[in-house]
């Protein structure tokens, strides 16, 4: 299928950080063939098979982590870029690169992260996604990161819209390779964000219902979701149960994707050029009114009932008092994370303390563990409630 002229054309880039010329062809890649490729092949990429997706360092095998549910919104937002004329490699490379900035213990590590460097202008995940590309994971002889091209980085600095008021972090990425922060992304990566929404929405029910925090009844108190319950019973009536509840989560994010599809094309029919997006002054890829309603109403009841359930609360409050302690265990003893990381470690603030939050950022749930234990003695008990 021919590249749409409001799609992101890879022999049209504006190019990477850091010239190219010269280097060794390794194999016939487009520009954001190469960007998904070493997204794939880097370390961060494979840490998020022990990172938070919504249960902390699950037991069971059946639950999601950060890399099954990037490779799920990954899957979604292919099919979109396709059904609409975009680079589906850009596409991908934005949807598995989204969450590589989390933290162990996802929103909680956060919290405590933002919190230890209230003092040298906080932390956020998704400057630290761009941070840990542009910076930190750094395999090359002769740059810093990844050296990605501008178009997957911007659209990862705007993931969630224009960018008005940059934290520390992003300011800095933005003045040593500037992103337009102020414009809306390209088609590209307001897809995969969106897509990152339906993935989640969808795939935390089923997650959610196999642990035994939702049930059904509940599910049955969001409109979208009884009308497309209906309609399974009707189709399958004699269906067993939890096959039922699997053919519920696809019909959902099938009929949400098709809307996402139609309002989209409707937003964009008037437009020309890639220039038209970025200066549209609004989201270009969009759920039509009624759907965006259904979908907002969903979020607010996982919300309510998933993420704010008071086992998942409880547990949550246990990952902060692990992050918490590593971050003030190693200001006091920096020696305490390493050789390496010790040497590299800057004798002023607010470097120290940032520097402090990028070792423990890039740990997996299961290691922040293992560190606190070997740091306190032990780890708090029921760190995992599935």
């Amino acid at each position: 299928m021919p590249l749409s002229p409001l799609a992101c054309n890879p022999a049209q880039t504006r190019g990477r950080q850091f010239a190219l010329e010269g280097a060794v062809a390794r194999g016939p890649r487009t520009p954001y063939q190469r960007d998904r490729d070493r997204i794939i092949h880097s370390i961060a990429f494979r840490r998020l098979r022990h990172k938070t997706q919504v249960f902390i360092a699950p037991d069971g095998d059946h639950y999601r982590v950060r890399l099954t549910h990037s490779l799920e919104v990954a899957q979604i937002g292919r099919v979109i870029a396709r059904s609409l004329g975009l680079d589906e490699d850009l596409t991908e490379a934005l949807c598995l690169a989204h969450d590589i900035g989390h933290p162990p213990f996802g929103h909680s590590g956060e919290d405590a992260l933002d919190e230890a460097l209230a003092g040298q202008g906080g932390w956020d995940h998704n400057a630290h996604t761009l941070r840990t590309l542009m910076v930190l994971e750094s395999p090359y002889c002769e740059h810093d990161g990844l050296n990605l091209s501008w178009e997957l980085l911007e659209g990862l600095a705007k993931h969630n819209g224009p960018v008005r008021d940059p934290n520390w972090a992003l300011a800095e990425l933005d003045a040593a390779f500037a992103l337009d922060l102020g414009e809306w992304s390209c088609l590209e990566a307001q897809v995969a964000a969106l897509a990152d929404d339906i993935a989640y929405d969808n795939h935390d029910i089923d997650d959610g219902l196999r642990a035994g925090f939702l049930s059904l009844d509940d599910l049955m108190t969001q409109p979208f979701v009884a009308e497309q319950w209906r309609a399974v019973e009707a189709k399958h009536p004699h269906a067993p149960h939890d096959r039922k509840l699997r053919e519920l989560v696809r019909s959902q994010i099938g009929i949400m994707v098709n809307d996402l599809i139609a309002e989209t094309q409707e937003r964009t029919a008037g437009m020309a050029s890639i220039a038209d997006v970025r200066g549209a002054g609004r989201a270009s890829v969009a759920f039509s009114p009624a759907m965006a309603e259904a979908e907002r109403s969903l979020k607010r009841f996982m919300y309510d009932r998933l993420y704010y359930h008071p086992e998942q609360l409880a547990t949550a409050a246990k990952a902060k008092q692990v992050t918490a302690g590593l971050f003030a265990a190693y200001r006091a003893d920096p020696a305490l994370m390493g050789a390496d990381w010790l040497a590299r470690m800057p004798a002023s603030e607010p470097q120290a303390s940032r520097h402090i939050a990028d070792f423990i950022a890039g740990m997996t749930d299961r290691f922040a563990i293992a560190q606190y234990a070997q740091i306190y003695g032990s780890a708090p008990e029921g760190l995992s409630n599935v």
